[in-house]
């Protein structure tokens, strides 16, 4: 079978060369023979989660102390690579939303007791994490939302509000809540964010959707309703929420890039095999040199949306302003990816349009990624305004 590999890139150190060769080897045993059947069921394991975390790569972005790793931007990069490249985009973005974008924040600006209390347990993939952010009517329009929290006497909160599309919303253990504290603050004032354990009766998971991709993952609709949060619930400072889902938005547009790259990878190589052996006209498709080009466009195109992701956390790393970078690759890389996808299922025929061929399942699941996380459009807007 033929292996599409990118060049690999001189940031790497050894550590995480073996980061790469171990979630592959991960992916290859535990992921890909299973996953078909967690399309069907509309989640994966726990024991998924936990084995992970056994091995440290869901925590190796967080500080040692706490269990972690304490590992740089370079980290996420790979293993979201490596989980995309299974082909089962709902798999990776469970666990990716879980390490990158919703246990972050309490690693960035938790107390040392509210680490305590959750990091390790996380790292471990013990306690599942989920995010919860988007609601009915704010989805990009992140200032939008109108959840709303209120202080009681005794120093805690009410919350009331609903949140929609969370991922990891039906097994979370562990919810990042944005909500707004301030009704008197116009825009993306008067937001912040708490700590919402799994149980908490005031918490209700009201549907699960079907979706149209990422069918492995879980994806929910959440109440709150007259939700009592104790005062230590406050994650970072009352009214910065904001600006703490903007600063994790980088990370997760980040993981995006990292995303796409496997998936592309997966996509190109799948083809590839496919056309060297479909015989058409009297020769396989291979021998066209149409195919063969448009297999070399899009490839091109992948490694151009990877290249950027690399350079974009490295930038991180260095502590720059990637604002607009980020957002040209949260923008480029997902409409790239839905080019290499639907040019790969194309070049499948009728075969790529059967429910259960890899390549009509990845078009499927590449289709959020334009959406999810930042629009196309919203990112292009931020790129615009610091042109």
């Amino acid at each position: 079978m033929t292996e599409f590999e990118f060049l690999e890139p001189d940031l790497l150190d050894e550590d995480l060369r073996m980061v790469r060769e171990q979630v592959r080897r991960f992916v290859r045993e535990r992921i890909v023979p299973c996953a078909d059947a967690w399309e069907v069921s509309g989640e994966i394991p726990r024991e998924l989660f936990r084995d992970l975390g056994q091995l440290g790569f869901l925590g190796m972005r967080h500080p040692v102390e706490y269990g972690g790793g304490g590992m740089g931007p370079l980290a996420s990069v790979v293993l979201g690579e490596e989980l995309a490249r299974s082909g089962y985009g709902g798999v990776a973005s469970a666990l990716t939303v879980h390490s990158d974008m919703s246990i972050g924040h309490i690693a960035h600006r938790g107390t040392h007791e509210q680490k305590l209390k959750y990091l390790p347990a996380a790292c471990a993939g013990e306690k599942v994490g989920a995010v919860c952010v988007t609601e009915p009517n704010a989805g990009s329009d992140v200032a939008g939302l109108k959840t709303r929290a209120q202080r009681t006497p005794d120093g805690g909160w009410v919350v009331n509000g609903s949140k929609t599309f969370i991922t990891n919303g039906v097994y979370g253990d562990i919810f990042i809540v944005a909500a707004r504290t301030d009704p008197d603050a116009k825009g993306s004032r008067g937001i912040s964010l708490f700590i919402v354990e799994k149980g908490n009766p005031g918490l209700k998971v009201a549907r699960q959707f079907d979706k149209h991709g990422w069918r492995s993952s879980d994806t929910a609709e959440l109440f709150f309703d007259d939700m009592k949060l104790a005062p230590d619930a406050l994650l970072g400072e009352e009214g910065k929420g904001f600006y703490y889902i903007m600063s994790t938005f980088q990370n997760e547009r980040l993981v995006v890039g990292a995303l796409v790259s496997g998936t592309c990878a997966r996509a190109i190589e799948l083809t590839v095999d496919y056309v060297r052996q479909r015989q058409a006209f009297g020769k396989t498709l291979w021998d066209q040199q149409v195919v063969r080009n448009k297999l070399s466009w899009v490839a091109s195109k992948a490694a151009a949306a990877r290249a950027l992701t690399y350079q974009c956390a490295q930038m991180i790393a260095e502590g720059k302003d990637t604002v607009r970078e980020v957002s040209m690759l949260k923008a480029f890389a997902a409409e790239t990816l839905q080019e290499v996808v639907h040019t790969c299922l194309q070049l499948h025929g009728g075969t790529g349009f059967i429910i259960g061929t890899p390549v009509e399942r990845m078009a499927r699941d590449a289709r959020i990624l334009t959406i999810g996380g930042g629009a196309t459009e919203v990112m292009l807007e931020e790129v615009a305004k610091r042109m």
